[in-house]
């Protein structure tokens, strides 16, 4: 069964309506269970568990201490290309947005990777609008080829690919993808991409099955929070989770919060997510999954990445730009959305130690993998 049979088992309001009926002592039961469910979830996203926001943090602190013990692992975006074939009502590089494009040239990736790994870096997140006819296979091939013996760690968030290209992809050192389903609520998500293959719901929406079959190590996964309903599209999110952990499970999983912000031509948030919605999300996910790894990325404010370390987090990004080339060789093509956080990274490296947390710069486990594919 795929989870898109599983997902249409299910009826958005009727999930919003469990949430809103939760009870305090729903809530209650599911902080003192030692093994939760999905519906503990539900318990943990909702209104009645507002007040228990003090006690969830505790909790989730440790957990995280008990799985990853007190490390934050840094890493940083580098954009290859904003070109894109695609509408898409909030995104800076969305095809109708009149902005110039640019994609990397293997000289100007060169300059990319050289001022990265001068501040550190050995775990990099490649990042490309979806072009299928300019960036594409070909093109990621020679980019990682050119950017593997760089870097431990290689992460991508590109456009959807068949089970082939990721089975090539694994081959050549990717470690981890990243696909965001954007929203769960299938009607919404069409009003917000009406153009482009990534209208097709469905085939997104399969695309961790796909990773999961090519046998990538790890699949991270996730919404824009402020299109719709942060609770219901987080619920959607943990059942998307829960079904790959069962199917997928060697593979490793990552959850990032990704909050709308401004970008050329883009819509206001629908949905508001506050900061302590988020702090009460990411507290959920971690109790309710110990070992799901959570990220936040410099879209977070200062003040919100300064109290968030120690609670759960277990990635952060730094120093960040996201636009193609932004680091060496190109300040001024758009990027796709505004930073929110724009300390060097050798101020967030200082912030960690000072929190009593140990920066790590690489994942043992993917550097041993590399290392037997060389």
């Amino acid at each position: 069964m795929s989870f898109y049979e599983i997902y249409k088992d299910y009826v958005w309001e009727e999930v919003r309506q469990q949430i809103e009926a939760t009870t305090p002592s729903d809530v209650a039961r599911s902080l003192a269970k030692s093994k939760r469910d999905i519906r503990d979830f539900i318990h943990l996203i909702s209104p009645a568990a507002r007040p228990f926001l003090e006690e969830m943090a505790q909790l989730s602190q440790q957990l995280t201490h008990k799985r990853f013990g007190k490390t934050i692992q840094l890493y940083t975006p580098m954009y290859l290309s904003n070109e894109c074939h695609n509408i898409c009502t909030y995104c800076g590089f969305s095809m109708d947005n009149k902005i110039r494009r640019k994609t990397l040239a293997p000289p100007e990736i060169k300059q990319e990777i050289q001022l990265l790994k001068s501040q550190g870096y050995d775990h990099i997140l490649l990042v490309t609008g979806e072009a299928n006819h300019t960036v594409h296979m070909p093109y990621f091939e020679d980019a990682i080829k050119q950017i593997r013996p760089h870097f431990s760690t290689i992460s991508i968030e590109v456009q959807p690919l068949e089970e082939k290209d990721y089975i090539a992809l694994a081959q050549l050192g990717v470690y981890a993808v990243l696909v965001y389903q954007e929203t769960y609520h299938e009607a919404v998500y069409k009003r917000y991409h009406p153009k482009g293959k990534k209208s097709n719901f469905r085939y997104r929406l399969e695309t961790a099955d796909r990773i999961g079959q090519a046998g990538i190590h790890k699949i991270g996964l996730g919404v824009l929070l402020g299109l719709e309903d942060w609770r219901v599209d987080s619920f959607f999110t943990a059942l998307h989770l829960d079904y790959l952990q069962k199917k997928y499970w060697k593979t490793k999983y990552a959850i990032s919060f990704p909050r709308l912000r401004p970008a050329e031509g883009n819509v206001e948030p629908n949905f508001i997510m506050e900061d302590i919605d988020l702090l009460q999300l990411m507290f959920a996910y971690r109790i309710w999954n110990e070992d799901v790894e959570l990220s936040i990325s410099t879209r977070e404010s200062e003040h919100f990445r300064n109290h968030v370390i120690g609670l759960g987090v277990t990635s952060m990004s730094a120093g960040s730009k996201t636009n193609p080339g932004g680091y060496s060789v190109d300040q001024e093509s758009l990027a796709q959305f505004e930073i929110c956080d724009n300390r060097s990274t050798e101020v967030i490296h200082r912030l960690i130690q000072s929190k009593g947390y140990e920066p790590v710069w690489t994942d043992w486990h993917a550097s041993f993998a590399n290392y037997l594919l060389q």
